[in-house]
């Protein structure tokens, strides 16, 4: 198992809700309402006024638990897709275990 993380601007979360709905390797996922905060936040092109007024980004974390060898496939889906261009970042860890409570 992988766990995807995906950083994005608030403003792509329904774009990224409705793709990730869309492949069959994502059984589910879980957002969280993050906030951005960087000295490079004034060179993001989706910066809106608001953001720049209150001094932070309003960001959505994504995590997706998938098997190991979906992680490859999705990426490069979701690297395609022109509406996610420019608005994120990724990483992938391991899950060493994983259940239900």
């Amino acid at each position: 198992m992988k766990n995807l993380t995906i950083v994005v601007h608030a403003g792509a979360q329904q774009a990224l809700a409705d793709s990730l709905r869309g492949f069959k390797q994502v059984e589910g996922f879980t957002f969280s309402h993050v906030e951005g905060h960087s000295h490079h936040s004034e060179e993001d092109p989706f910066l809106s006024a608001r953001d720049k007024v209150v001094g932070y980004v309003p960001r959505v974390r994504v995590d997706v638990l998938m098997a190991a060898a979906d992680v490859d496939a999705v990426l490069a889906a979701l690297t395609e897709q022109n509406h996610l261009s420019g608005q994120g970042v990724y990483w992938v860890t391991p899950v060493e275990q994983q259940g239900r409570l």
